[in-house]
Formats: structure tokens, sequence, C-alpha cells
């Protein structure tokens, strides 16, 4: 579909209330190790600002994880959070049918108490068309809520995009109470929400699109790694939306400035990108990414810096 510059305007819907959930960093201390401490702070930070959280993301290096991690995280996720949560359903083992080893995968986030969000790896990238779609047809037949999710390949190999038959049987699936989209690309987005407001107006479309601060102007939600850098600056962008207040330009734009940064090619560098920030900012002790994961260039700190200066003076101008 082509998208034309009439099709945004004629979709800003100003005083929607939207629907944030932040993935959540998961940091690591000087020894390489999780910081269980650092991870509940942050944890407890977001939802205090008043937004959902998701863990096991990519954001919380869910592909670089051993299984009795991503079981610790559930655990004190599901300890300290006091409403909905999801996590990354992405299983460590994939013998067996596929469906089988992510069901297994399912079921413990949901024992857990949180809603899985069904990551992509080789075996689904590796499926057909029509076997994607029985593939999320045996998920739906195994766990009672998920979310779909749908990744470019800038951020993993084994990312793709859903075509418009697949993301219909995903809409016409009650077990599915959403889609995560993540291809950066603004036409895209609004592909989905058309299909969606077709097809399933309630069903949210969860934008992934760090570098496209404005997609929730025109009906998306989010899901967004770059949240976890500023939780509040996003609860207060959100807040100003709903209310049609003007701060909301100036809080939108410190978003986006602070996207554009931490989201700068190599993209998955943005995990070290957002501990850089949290530690430059007083959110983390230590600044260290996941040891296997990709780091970013010393200079970086100044462009952290100044998106935090803007940051502050965004919020401090609303009183935050």
């Amino acid at each position: 579909m082509s998208i034309k510059l009439d099709d945004y305007g004629r979709r800003r819907r100003i005083g929607r209330t939207i629907r944030g959930i932040s993935a959540v960093l998961l940091p690591y201390d000087a020894a390489g190790r999780i910081d269980e401490g650092a991870f509940r702070r942050h944890l407890l930070r977001t939802l205090a600002a008043g937004l959902r959280v998701a863990v096991n993301m990519d954001t919380g290096y869910v592909d670089l994880l051993a299984p009795v991690e991503k079981g610790l995280v559930l655990r004190w996720t599901a300890e300290a959070s006091d409403r909905q949560w999801f996590a990354g359903a992405l299983p460590s083992d994939q013998a067996g049918p596929l469906h089988m080893a992510y069901a297994r995968e399912c079921a413990r986030i949901a024992e857990a108490g949180g809603v899985p969000v069904i990551f992509p790896s080789a075996g689904t990238a590796a499926l057909t068309e029509d076997g994607v779609s029985n593939f999320f047809h045996e998920i739906s037949a195994a766990t009672p809520a998920f979310l779909a999710f749908e990744l470019g390949a800038m951020f993993s190999a084994y990312g793709r995009m859903f075509s418009g038959k697949v993301l219909t049987t995903l809409m016409e699936m009650p077990q599915c109470c959403g889609l995560k989209h993540s291809s950066l690309d603004r036409g895209t987005e609004i592909d989905r929400l058309t299909l969606r407001d077709r097809v399933r107006p309630d069903f949210p479309i969860y934008s992934g699109n760090d570098l496209a601060a404005d997609m929730v102007e025109y009906g998306s939600d989010y899901l967004l790694g770059l949240s976890t850098f500023a939780p509040e600056l996003f609860a207060a962008r959100d807040r100003a939306w709903a209310g049609g207040a003007a701060a909301y330009l100036e809080l939108r734009d410190a978003i986006q400035y602070l996207g554009w940064i931490g989201f700068r090619e190599p993209v998955p560098a943005y995990k070290h990108s957002a501990a850089l920030y949290l530690k430059l900012t007083g959110g983390l002790e230590c600044d260290n990414p996941h040891p296997r994961a990709l780091r970013r260039d010393d200079w970086d700190l100044k462009l952290l810096a100044d998106a935090a200066r803007r940051v502050k003076a965004a919020m401090s101008a609303q009183g935050g």
C-alpha cells in the first residue's frame, strides 16, 4: 500500500489514551553478572512511572540468556509488578516440534503470571507463510493470551514481516491480544493500523519504531526498548497527548532525539546505549551490557549526555 502525507493527518487522534509497555533493560555489573538489585530498582521505577513492563525481550538479552536466568527474571518481575506484564517467549531448546518448544516457554511465562510475546527464531524464520499461520494456531491452542511479534532484519537475522494473510489470521484469534511491530518504517506500520481498523478495531498494534516517536499519534500503542532509557519521559508524553496539551510536542521531540542517538547503526547496540544513558542520569551504577552484546564507542557518551540535557529540560518545563 502506498501511504500519502494526508493519510497521516487523517489518522491523528488527539486525546486518545496511549497504552505503553516498556521493554526493560537487564543490567549487568562490573564482573559481567546480572545485577539483580539494579534490575529490581529499574523495574520498580518503570512501574512507578505508570508503564507496563516487558522482560526477557531483546532489551533484556533474551537470546543470550540461559533458561535459569530467564526464569529468575520472570520471578523477580512477578514479585514486583502489580499489573499485567509481558515476557519474551524464545525457547533455548527448539528440538522436536517447534510449536511444542514455544508452548513450553509460554507455559513457564503464564505460570509466572506474564503474557508471552512470541519471539522470532531460526525455527520461525524457516517457516512458509502457511507454516507461520499454522504455528500461531498451535500457540493459540496452548496459551490463553499472547502477543505476536514481527521483527525487522536490522534487529535480528531471524526477523520477518508477516503477510496480510498471516496478520488477518492473528487478528481473528481471540488469544492474540496484540502485535508488536518493529519494521522501523512508518508506512508499513500504517498498513497494519489500517488492516486492524478493518478486521479488529480493538486489536493493539504496539509500535517498535524507536526512530518515530510520533507513531502514537496515528493509532499505535508501543512496546519499546527506548522507553527504558527514561520511563518518566514516556509517561509524561502519553499524559500530554491524552490531555491535548501543547507540552506533548516538546516531550515527543525529546524522545525522538534520544531515539535517533540510541538506535543508530548498529541497531542492536542500543542496549549498551541504554546502560550508558541510565548511568549518566543516575539510574544505574554500572553501564556494562551483557558480556557478549555489542558495545558503543566511548564518544557515544557525549551524544547521550546531550540527549540527557534535552530530556531534563523538557521534563523540567513540565515540572517533572
